[in-house]
């Protein structure tokens, strides 16, 4: 996933290996646990530098950027996510996919981490736009097992896959967000029942046909 950010070098994405890929893989954990640790605002180049034990001028010039570098630090975790599970069983694959959720959020790094990034998100615009596009990959990659159960016939076959996914998921995040109830199995259960039954029911339906050839 590339993420546009403003004052982020095309460089800053790129996954080169040597020195350089050791720099960016220790600039990225000083921001994380910057984030971790202090939230957005906690996220100032000089420090991320003396905590990666990279120069600052090199810091400067390949992110410039708080922002830039909480974006490409969602470029990376994108690219280093659990991947979808696709078993051929509906319901399993929403299991999968519900139960990473409340093992990311529950986890007491990673729970620390979303938070800070989905407060971060509402009120700095770039930061917003890189969230949305690291959920936007996930979402994606999720989306697949919900194809594959289409076109099995599981499923109606106008059902937007991206947005059972999001379904299947958002309880778990307003729990995570608005709530002091720790996240559980059972919750992830509940979104995986409420996600099946309402896809089969059609709920999830409009996406749109290709009506190539016919009159």
């Amino acid at each position: 996933m590339t993420v546009a950010t403003k004052g982020k070098p095309a460089t800053a994405t790129a996954r080169p290996g040597g020195r350089t890929a050791l720099v960016r893989r220790a600039v990225l954990a000083a921001t994380e646990d910057a984030l971790i640790e202090y939230g957005f605002a906690g996220v100032e180049l000089p420090a991320v530098a003396d905590a990666a034990k990279v120069g600052k001028t090199t810091v400067y010039r390949r992110w410039g950027s708080p922002q830039a570098l909480v974006s490409d630090l969602l470029d990376d975790m994108a690219a280093r996510s659990v991947s979808a599970t696709r078993t051929g069983d509906f319901t399993a694959d929403l299991s999968a996919n519900a139960e990473l959720v409340v093992k990311t959020l529950t986890d007491h790094r990673t729970g620390r981490l979303f938070s800070a990034l989905i407060a971060a998100s509402t009120h700095d615009a770039d930061t917003k736009q890189a969230l949305a596009d690291f959920y936007r990959t996930r979402v994606s990659e999720w989306a697949a097992a919900v194809t594959d159960a289409v076109e099995r016939g599981d499923l109606p076959s106008d059902t937007d896959a991206d947005e059972v996914v999001r379904y299947l998921s958002a309880p778990l995040y307003y729990q995570f967000m608005t709530t002091t109830k720790p996240l559980d199995a059972a919750d992830a259960d509940r979104a995986v029942r409420a996600t099946a039954a309402a896809a089969r029911a059609g709920v999830f339906g409009g996406r749109e046909q290709d009506t190539r050839g016919n009159s």
